[in-house]
């Protein structure tokens, strides 16, 4: 695909980053398709890992989704197999998300795909220069560093 000749645009450091987000994305959304799922199914599947026993509602504001798309996703998640869904110890009026066997187990595959697919993204680059490109991402996205 031949791109415009926008050179003034193009040269702008936030479309590079851009540019290479979206293909960091593709990357990764190609890789989770091969397992069998979707970008925010991931995002979804790792925070419940990280945080579980998690109330959907506290699930949802910990990866910034709108409740309804929560639900949407963990009965796609639930219907797979992949969490379950049960009174929250903490208050029975709430459910409480958690990872099955077969969750935990397709996870660590889609994180290992995951890294490979930002191990493509940054093959260009030197050991050394991905070290010190990530630090700057850091810095710039205000995530620490």
């Amino acid at each position: 695909m031949e791109e415009a000749p926008l050179p003034a645009i193009r040269s702008l450091p936030s479309w590079l980053l851009g540019r290479a987000a979206a293909r960091g994305r593709a990357l990764v959304a190609e890789a989770l398709a091969d397992e069998g799922l979707r970008m925010w199914h991931h995002v979804v599947l790792s925070a419940v890992r990280d945080l579980a026993p998690v109330a959907q509602a506290d699930l949802g504001r910990g990866v910034g989704l709108d409740p309804k798309d929560v639900v949407g996703i963990l009965n796609d998640l639930q219907s797979a197999g992949l969490v379950l869904r049960e009174p929250d110890p903490r208050d029975r009026r709430k459910n409480a998300v958690r990872l099955t066997d077969e969750g935990a187990r397709l996870l660590v595959r889609c994180e290992k795909a995951a890294r490979a697919a930002n191990d493509a993204l940054l093959e260009p680059l030197s050991t050394a220069e991905r070290e010190r490109f990530l630090e700057m991402l850091r810095r710039i996205s205000g995530t620490g560093g």
